[in-house]
């Protein structure tokens, strides 16, 4: 069987190999859910792993997001430390500018120290702009050199609607966002394990370092009252009205749903169950290779001290289809023959394509699952012995 070429073919319920997303494709069974009554502006509703769209409605809109958007305040936050700018149990010095925000908050105290893990939870639990105006000073020394990191992260998922004034998604001027790329970027926010760590959380005192508290109560409410549901956000000022991204995940599928701009609070949370319920009502996905787990072919290493290295994909390689539905794919996988040495664990070796109907629905990066050091010359004079 050749390296770059795989076909599978599959009726319903048998196994074949489509591929997890890095990027959202544009698949679509949205066209299907036109009988859904969904109230708010704009919604967007879609696979985890595949990123195919189940539901859509104005989903390219502009329109304010509020505390939405300490989604990506998180997720810069998340990948500082992953890149190891500071750690979880690093020191924030909260500045006047920060423990001076208004609207949800823990109440900071000015020239106070806390942990950035406290900080985070704060954020991703209570919504709380305080922390979030701290996390944002720390990463980047001001809240407005943040938000030009937030703007880059935003052209690098792709985000096409979308700009960032602030960290907090309090009221102002040329901040929107679109139902579309709210959900782009909670799936990002959700590789991180961590998260859900915060995201669960339904009630929980924030401790002071006077030793005072403060109670944090989850602001999604479906993390209690939905079957499923670990993580999301929401959002509301006057402008944005009420906002909810939220995902949920049952057996094998995670759902992401997104609302923006209900009328009333309760109507978002039902909003998004109903969409929640048509997606685990009518679709199903079944992971066929999970992340990290190696794919059968290993690639051959040119001047490494291993002769070879094995390779996974970076997101779920899974089929995920209408209850029902007979489907037709072909796998392409784009793989070299050699790579040479040196090699990290998680670079990029290739890539492989999913494709229905001629098109292109899916694409996830192949990934080599371990290092690959770069032979010296003891190792080439063992290498040669050995194959004497």
């Amino acid at each position: 069987m050749k390296r770059n070429l795989l076909l599978l073919f599959f009726a319903a319920y048998c196994m074949t190999f489509i591929v997890g997303f890095y990027s959202v494709n544009d698949f679509s069974y949205a066209n299907e859910a036109a009988g859904i009554n969904c109230s708010a502006k704009s919604a967007y509703v879609m696979d985890y792993d595949t990123g195919t769209v189940i539901y859509t409605k104005n989903e390219n809109e502009k329109l304010p997001i509020a505390s939405m958007t300490k989604i990506m305040t998180a997720l810069i936050t998340f990948e500082d430390i992953e890149k190891g700018k500071y750690d979880y149990d690093s020191d924030v010095t909260v500045s006047e500018n920060a423990a001076s925000m208004g609207g949800s908050q823990v109440f900071l105290d000015k020239n106070t120290t806390h942990k950035v893990e406290n900080l985070l939870k704060a954020v991703i639990v209570a919504s709380a702009n305080d922390a979030a105006v701290a996390l944002a000073e720390n990463s980047a020394g001001s809240e407005a050199a943040f938000v030009q990191r937030m703007n880059s992260r935003v052209k690098e998922l792709n985000m096409q609607n979308t700009n960032f004034v602030n960290s907090t998604g309090l009221p102002a001027l040329d901040g929107y966002s679109s139902a579309k790329d709210v959900s782009i970027m909670l799936k990002e926010l959700l590789k991180h394990d961590k998260y859900y760590e915060f995201s669960k959380v339904w009630l929980e005192d924030y401790v002071h370092p006077d030793g005072r508290s403060t109670t944090m109560t989850n602001t999604n409410k479906l993390i209690r009252f939905y079957e499923g549901c670990d993580g999301g956000k929401t959002g509301f000022t006057n402008e944005a009205k009420f906002c909810l991204t939220a995902t949920a995940k049952r057996g094998n599928m995670r759902i992401i749903s997104t609302v923006i701009g209900e009328d009333d609070g309760k109507v978002r949370f039902k909003d998004v169950s109903n969409l929640f319920n048509h997606a685990f009502s009518n679709y199903e996905n079944k992971i066929i290779i999970e992340k990290g787990q190696n794919i059968e072919n290993d690639v051959q290493v040119l001047r490494g001290k291993s002769s070879k290295i094995s390779i996974s994909p970076k997101e779920n390689i899974s089929v995920f289809t209408k209850k029902g539905e007979d489907g037709n794919y072909e796998v392409v996988y784009n793989i070299p023959e050699t790579v040479k040495a040196p090699i990290k664990a998680g670079d990029v070796i290739g890539n492989a394509n999913i494709v229905k109907n001629g098109v292109v629905i899916n694409t996830v990066d192949i990934i080599s699952s371990e290092d690959a050091y770069l032979m010296n010359y003891l190792d080439a004079i063992g290498r040669v012995v050995e194959n004497w």
